[in-house]
C-alpha cells in the first residue's frame, strides 16, 4: 500500500508537454490550410466575445535597430486555455550574426486549475500566423482569377506568405522576387520552386520595380522603413499585403478603394504606413473599410469589383497565435510526439528531504 505521502506527492506532480520545432515539423504541424482555418475560427470567436485579448507588453532595446522582446497574452474561453507567446525580433541579427531576426516560445496553461500544459517553439507558429492572416485577407480582396504575385523582400515571412497565397489562390502561376541583393532572391527561389512546382519564379536582380509592376498580387515583407513601393506600380484590380512597418509610399494607400487592417485600433498606436498617415492627418477612421474579422463573418464584403485596389495591413493579432499553438499541440498531442516534463514532482515543504535542501 502507498503511504499518505507518496499519494500526496502523487496528487501535486505538475507536468506538461514540450515541443520543439522539430516536434511541430514531425507532428505534421506545418500546414497552411489548417493554419488559415484556425485564425478563421479565433476570428469569429473573437467577434463573438468568446477571447480575451489584453494589451501586449514591449520592451525595445535599441531605439535605432528596434530590437525588443514582447509578451503577447490571449484566452481561448471555449478551449478553456489562457496562453502567450514571448517573441524577440532583433532585425540586425542576419547581417550581423547570421542568425533570425525572429524567435519565439509559447505556454499554454489551463483555465480549470491554472497549470501549464504546454511549453513549445513559437517562431514556426508565429511565421505561420503572418502568412494566414495574409492569405484570409487575400482571399476576400484579391481578384479569384490572381495568376502573378511579386515580392519586394525575401525572407522567412516573405517564403512563408507565398504559401499561404497558394492555398487560397491556387491559380498562382509566376512569382517574381526582389530583395537587397541577389543571392537571397536565388535562396528564396531554391527552397520555394520545389515546393511549389508549377509556378514560375523570377529572379529581378534587386529591380523592385520588376517585381510588383502588373502583378495581380503585391507583398512588402522587410525590415526598411522606407517608401519602397511605388503607386504606380499597383495596377487596377490589384490586392496589396503590407507585412511591415514602413514598406510604401502614401499614395499606394491614397489611391486604393479598399484599406483592410487586422486591427484598425492597434495600426493608430503602431508605426506602419497607414499609422503615419493617420498620425500626420492624411487618414482618419472613416477611411478604413473594415477589419478583417468583419470580412470573414460577412459583416462587410470584400472585393466588389474587378478593377478595385484593395490594401491590406496586418499588425499582428495575439490570440490568432495562441489558438494556432493550442491547434499544433492538439496534433502533437494525438500523434505522440513531445516530451514530457515535470514541472514539480510535489509541493516543496512535501519532498522528504527538505530540510538538507534550504539555506538560510
Amino acid at each position: 500500500m502507498a503511504s499518505h505521502q507518496e499519494s500526496t506527492k502523487a496528487s501535486h506532480n505538475v507536468g506538461f508537454t514540450y515541443l520543439s520545432q522539430e516536434d511541430l515539423l514531425d507532428a505534421g504541424c506545418f500546414d497552411l490550410r489548417m493554419a488559415i482555418e484556425v485564425a478563421e475560427k479565433a476570428m469569429l470567436a473573437y467577434e463573438d466575445h468568446r477571447i480575451m485579448f489584453p494589451e501586449k507588453v514591449v520592451q525595445i532595446f535599441d531605439p535605432v535597430s528596434q530590437d525588443r522582446i514582447n509578451c503577447l497574452p490571449a484566452t481561448l474561453l471555449d478551449e478553456k486555455i489562457c496562453g502567450a507567446k514571448w517573441v524577440s525580433v532583433f532585425p540586425r541579427n542576419p547581417k550581423k550574426y547570421d542568425v533570425q531576426n525572429l524567435s519565439a516560445i509559447f505556454i499554454l496553461s489551463e483555465i480549470e486549475k491554472g497549470f501549464p500544459v504546454a511549453v513549445m517553439e513559437g517562431t514556426l507558429a508565429s511565421n505561420m500566423r503572418v502568412a494566414a492572416i495574409g492569405a484570409i485577407a487575400a482571399k476576400h480582396l484579391s481578384r479569384k482569377d490572381s495568376r502573378s504575385i511579386g515580392f519586394i523582400g525575401a525572407g522567412e515571412q516573405a517564403k512563408m506568405h507565398l504559401l499561404g497565397m497558394k492555398v487560397v489562390r491556387p491559380g498562382i502561376k509566376e512569382c517574381r522576387v526582389s530583395a537587397k541583393t541577389a543571392l537571397e532572391e536565388e535562396q528564396f527561389i531554391d527552397e520555394l520552386s520545389p515546393i511549389l512546382p508549377d509556378i514560375n519564379f523570377i529572379r529581378t536582380n534587386t529591380v523592385a520595380l520588376e517585381a510588383m509592376q502588373g502583378a495581380d498580387i503585391l507583398v512588402t515583407a522587410t525590415s526598411a522603413q522606407a517608401p519602397l513601393l511605388k503607386a504606380e506600380w499597383m495596377k487596377p484590380g490589384a490586392f496589396y499585403s503590407h507585412i511591415g512597418g514602413w514598406e510604401d509610399e502614401y499614395a499606394v494607400a491614397l489611391q486604393c478603394d479598399k484599406i483592410v487592417c487586422d486591427d484598425w485600433d492597434t495600426v493608430t498606436h503602431r508605426t506602419q504606413t497607414l499609422s503615419r498617415m493617420y498620425k500626420e492627418g492624411l487618414l482618419s477612421h472613416n477611411d478604413i473599410h473594415a477589419d478583417l474579422h468583419e470580412l470573414v463573418s460577412g459583416h462587410k464584403p470584400g472585393r466588389e469589383s474587378d478593377d478595385e485596389r484593395t490594401y491590406f495591413n496586418a499588425v499582428g493579432l495575439a490570440y490568432v497565435d495562441i489558438s494556432l499553438a493550442q491547434a499544433m499541440f492538439k496534433r502533437a498531442e494525438s500523434s505522440h510526439i513531445g516530451l514530457k516534463l515535470d514541472l514539480q514532482e510535489t509541493m516543496v515543504y512535501e519532498h522528504h528531504n527538505i530540510i538538507s535542501k534550504i539555506r538560510l
